[in-house]
This record gives structure tokens, sequence and C-alpha cells, in this order.
């Protein structure tokens, strides 16, 4: 049996918490889920760090919206990412892209560049590109450690074939994580159709239990 990593996206420290007592692998966490994700406070940051023991992966966005970025965002953009290590984050989730929708080369390059030694998480920006195939290529070379994709379509489950694809591309370069519309009802079919072994969701609740947790890793479990 492939191992399962599961990750949750969480927005409240209560989620955090119910990361944790489920057993996820880790935790990605942002503020405003309503608008993609965007970055998340201090204080929320370095409670989950403090209060969950495992690893949290901070979300670097500043706004909704285009993932092109002027050059005041992406100052604050590299000192948020310094930000996130100087408190003990695991990693960051971040991406960027030119105008053109192509992965943002140079920039990708210099953020990647401030995060080390902490791992980077391209995010669905990643879905937004014209080529699937080519934006893998160029995250591989740029050293970018996964990629967050629902395989370019609205949700996980529509898009497992293209997912299956970028695993099987990948082949162990890089981490694809399966992520966008999964659900518990669905997550044994991605799991068994994508052949992916990290996967990503927010479990769509007003409020996110560790029993919820626990289904959706068993259901990943299934395949």
């Amino acid at each position: 049996m492939r191992p399962i990593i599961f990750e949750l996206c969480a927005e409240t420290l209560d989620a955090c918490l119910a990361a944790r007592a489920g057993g996820a692998a880790r935790i990605e966490l942002c503020s405003a889920l309503s608008e993609g994700g965007l970055t998340p406070s201090h204080g929320l940051i370095a409670a989950a760090i403090r209060l969950t023991a495992l690893p949290v992966h901070v979300m670097v966005r500043p706004r909704g919206g285009s993932f092109c970025y002027t050059d005041d965002e992406i100052a604050v953009m590299i000192e948020d990412i310094q930000h996130a290590r100087q408190l003990g984050a695991a990693g960051v989730v971040l991406g960027a892209l030119t105008t053109g929708h192509k992965v943002d080369h140079s920039l990708t390059q210099q953020f990647i560049a401030a995060a080390r030694p902490m791992p980077v998480t391209f995010h669905r920006a990643f879905d937004e590109t014209p080529s699937l195939p080519d934006a893998l290529e160029t995250l591989i070379a740029l050293g970018c450690d996964r990629i967050l994709t629902s395989g370019g379509h609205p949700d996980v489950l529509t898009g497992a074939d293209t997912l299956k694809a970028l695993v099987e591309q990948a082949n162990g370069r890089i981490d694809i994580a399966v992520g966008g519309g999964l659900r518990i009802e669905n997550a044994a079919s991605v799991a068994r159709l994508t052949n992916a072994t990290h996967f990503h969701g927010s479990l769509n609740q007003p409020v996110v239990t560790a029993n919820a947790v626990q289904q959706m890793i068993q259901q990943l479990k299934m395949f």
C-alpha cells in the first residue's frame, strides 16, 4: 500500500487543532479561504506552530486576484517569507505568473532563494498555466519541492486523468499534491484514479473536526 499524506488547509486555530487530533500530516495555514487563501497573521502562525507540533506551511499571498505582482507586493512577500521562517514555519506556499500566465521564472527563483532552507510549494496558480507539463518541468528545474494542483480542472475528480499524468511525469522529482474540491465522499475515488500520495483539502465545513479529518484520511487509504 502506498503511503498517504493528507494536509489540512486551515484558516483558524481550531482547524489546526483538529488537524493535529485527526492525524493530518501537516497544515497549510492561510487566511481568507474565500479568496483562495491569503497570508495569515503573525499570531495565528505562531500559535499554530506552538500548539500543534505539526509541520505548518504558511501561505504567502498578499491579496486575492491575479498572480502577477508589483515590486511593492514582491517586497512584502519576501518579508513575509522571512517572517514565517523566523517563526519556525516548516515551509511556505506561493505562486507567481507572468502576464501570459506562465510560471514567472525569475520571481519564483527569487522566492525560493528567500525561503531556503524551507521547502516551497507552488500553489494552484499552476492550474492557470497554458501547459501544465511545461510548468511542471519549469518548477522542477527551479528546485520547487511541491505543486498543489487540481490538474487544471475545477476540481480534483474531473481533473483525475490529468493529475495521474502529472504524477507519472513528475516520477518522484517533485511532489504532486492533489487539491481543489477534495471531499470525504470522493476521496477514495480520487486516490485510486490519480495514484497520488499527497492530498490537500479544507473539508469545506463551517467547523472542521478531528473526526472529519480522520474520515478523510481513512477514505484516502481505501484506494
